[in-house]
């Protein structure tokens, strides 16, 4: 990170699941466009982590500040309104709405926005053609592929115009090839559109799309992998 004050922080995370602590003071920051991959083995806290940062779950202690608002403390309606605006969420197996087409499940989120299902169609076919699946917007999940659902999802994402992405293991469930053309058409996408990605993986080829890396352990975070090992 440069001395500019950056567009997501976290301080002091901890988050508990039952007994299991899966944070235990997690800090990080993310700045305005900037690819942040966050990095960790199985059980390490990466996706409590990223559920904290989204506002999606309220860590137990800590602070996570968002263009100067504390998420923790904003009400849930307000944390609502910044994920249908400001924040895009990709997961691991895209969670697209069975019954909706793929052109339907890229206009949603601006449907519940407000915006007009002919104007919304517009830009979710744009968005399609820039994931590269234009021709594919009659297709329901069940009838895509891996990679093209993946890239649906992304899109639904990104058709907002949030300021941050939050991709969870977006290629763990991808074949190689698929997951080196969803991650090149996100890394694209995100750098034309100024969007800062924060990018939860397990694979170093994934982590290797990002400009800086950190590790998760133990529920905490270092941009030195060797420090992990020595502080646990």
């Amino acid at each position: 990170m440069s001395n500019q004050v950056p567009l997501l922080a976290a301080r002091g995370l901890a988050k508990r699941h039952g007994r299991t602590k899966a944070l235990r003071g997690a800090s990080i920051e993310l700045g305005a466009g900037e690819i942040l991959a966050v990095t960790g083995a199985s059980g390490s806290g990466k996706s409590t982590l990223l559920h904290c940062l989204a506002g999606i779950v309220r860590p137990d202690e800590g602070s996570v500040v968002y263009a100067e608002q504390r998420l923790d403390q904003l009400p849930e309606k307000r944390l609502s309104e910044l994920r249908r605006t400001e924040f895009g969420v990709v997961f691991q197996f895209g969670q697209l709405i069975p019954e909706l087409t793929a052109l339907d499940n890229v206009a949603l989120p601006l449907l519940l926005a407000g915006v007009r299902r002919g104007k919304a169609h517009e830009r979710a076919g744009e968005w399609l053609e820039r994931f590269g699946v234009r021709g594919q917007e009659a297709l329901r999940p069940g009838e895509m592929s891996g990679g093209q659902a993946q890239r649906v999802s992304m899109a639904r994402a990104l058709v907002t115009g949030p300021k941050v992405v939050f991709a969870d293991e977006p290629t763990g469930a991808l074949d190689s090839l698929a997951g080196e053309q969803v991650m090149t058409a996100l890394v694209h996408t995100a750098r034309e559109s100024g969007t800062a990605v924060l990018l939860i993986t397990h694979d170093a080829q994934v982590a290797a799309y990002a400009d800086r890396e950190v590790w998760l352990r133990d529920g905490v975070v270092s941009e030195d992998a060797t420090a992990l090992e020595v502080a646990q």
